[in-house]
């Protein structure tokens, strides 16, 4: 046991050691706006240090338009940057982001991933879909700890999308911890977002055609690395440099009925 301290006379208790200094509202927000302002200076440098560099490109594609070779559907988790990961040029990437990477059912009701879905394949002619899912996703972890949606009602109603993934990992894996749980179920979910996709007229019509492929994407942030689905095998692998990219539905004309086009034309 300590001893007491006297002071003046006085027998007095020691004192616990102060507590850190506590950071007022106005203390954060001025430390939010300090970060913001080293955005903004970024953004800035962009004008004058990046952009003279790649001004033909930025003047072709405003005089030419845009021609994407694929549209991407990724999370909108601030450390997955599908730019980054696939190390693309302006124009090369038609990109959609959201929490969870979720591609709703096609429906009457219109959604912003629906829309962005549609022009990708109808208007510019996108050729490839990627659904990219990620480790550590907010969004997964959620269905283990559903108390913390209780304020966030969008966000609870949005994941409804992705309850197919969430009762395949409850009754196929079995044991898994938190960690492992909601690994299983990120992997899992692209697969039921590519499926989501499947039913949209554009890209049901798209690959009857042969004219589109999709794929599924798992990237891991803490390793770099990106696990591919092989709608083969239908697993997840990891993309090795120089490699065959595994494809989840590759680029096939599609009829369940070729007898009667053979009827039709005859």
């Amino acid at each position: 046991m300590r001893s007491p301290l006297v002071r003046g006379g006085l027998i007095t208790p020691p004192r616990s050691p102060a507590p850190p200094p506590r950071r007022d509202v106005s203390d954060q927000l001025m430390l939010k706006e300090v970060r913001l302002e080293h955005v903004l200076e970024r953004a800035a440098r962009f004008r004058g240090q990046v952009f003279p560099a790649q001004s033909a490109l930025y003047e072709r594609l405003a005089s030419h338009g845009q021609s994407p070779k694929a549209l991407m559907i990724s999370c909108a988790d601030s450390r997955v940057v599908p730019e980054l990961i696939t190390q693309a040029a302006p124009g090369d990437l038609f990109v959609c982001r959201n929490a969870g990477n979720i591609v709703p059912p096609f429906s009457t009701a219109n959604g912003g991933v629906s829309s962005a879905v549609e022009y990708a394949v109808v208007a510019l002619g996108v050729r490839d879909i990627v659904v990219c899912g990620h480790s550590d996703c907010g969004a997964m972890k959620a269905f283990s700890n559903p108390d913390a949606l209780n304020q966030m009602p969008n966000v609870a109603a949005w994941l409804r999308h992705a309850h197919a993934a969430h009762s395949v990992v409850c009754a196929a894996y079995h044991g898994l911890d938190d960690k492992a749980a909601t690994r299983a179920l990120a992997l899992e979910n692209v697969v039921v977002q590519l499926n989501h996709l499947k039913t949209h007229p554009s890209v049901a019509s798209a690959m009857a055609k042969g004219e589109l492929a999709l794929h599924g994407w798992f990237f891991e942030i803490e390793s770099g690395q990106i696990l591919a689905f092989d709608g083969g095998t239908e697993r997840f692998v990891t993309v090795e440099e120089n490699s065959r990219l595994p494809v989840a539905y590759s680029a096939a004309v599609r009829r369940a009925a070729p007898d009667m086009i053979a009827e039709a034309a005859e």
